[in-house]
């Protein structure tokens, strides 16, 4: 089964105060980083790029430009991989510390009959439901897990749930919609995401 990955780093990073996915984490940029993992278990990667931005990282298949959302810049990576794959895996430029070993359970997750498969952590906090300032209620949080990707999607499935250029926070959620078979796999406490600075301060002492 042909397996290619998504590589998303088009974003400009507005909470950041610029495009964090070139930052480096022990002298290696975070996109390269993920780059390296998708490499390692997938048969081809693309890489999405902010528009202007030329690729200068480790060989890939295919860069491509972005768009405004983070929806439009996976579906611009969907145009570049071919249409005998079976398995797509989308993935975060910043989650720099996702490993090989995170892509292929995924992988093998979907190549076992699931739609989908989204690695997933427990929360370890409280949890309230807010409006306007207030706290309406605590969320039972037995049932609750923080996505992370790499996510692996069966190609037709994913392709489908991006049809009609629908926007979400991650690519799971369109699947979902759509009534597919989204399968949770453990995921890696250490595979953190860079939103803000601090972030990149506490990767450095997980890597």
């Amino acid at each position: 089964m042909p397996v290619w990955a998504i590589v998303v780093a088009g974003g400009a990073g507005a909470r950041f105060g610029g495009p964090k996915q070139f930052l480096e984490l022990r002298g290696e940029r975070l996109v390269d980083r993920a780059v390296s993992s998708a490499t390692q278990a997938c048969d081809g990667v693309v890489v999405v790029l902010p528009r202007g931005v030329p690729w200068d990282g480790p060989e890939v298949a295919a860069a491509v430009e972005g768009g405004a959302t983070r929806s439009h810049s996976v579906r611009a990576g969907l145009s570049a991989v071919p249409d005998d794959a079976d398995v797509i895996v989308v993935h975060d430029a910043a989650r720099p510390l996702a490993t090989a070993a995170l892509f292929r359970t995924v992988i093998t997750a979907v190549e076992a009959g699931a739609d989908a498969a989204v690695p997933t952590v427990a929360l370890a906090d409280t949890v309230k439901r807010v409006e306007h300032g207030q706290v309406i209620e605590t969320v039972a949080r037995e049932s609750l897990a923080a996505a992370q990707t790499p996510q692996a999607f069966r190609a037709a499935v994913l392709r489908a749930a991006h049809a009609d250029a629908a926007d979400a926070t991650d690519d799971a959620a369109l699947v979902e919609r759509a009534g597919g078979r989204v399968a949770a796999v453990p995921g890696d406490p250490r595979n953190r995401k860079v939103t803000d600075p601090d972030d990149l301060t506490t990767l450095e002492s997980l890597s």
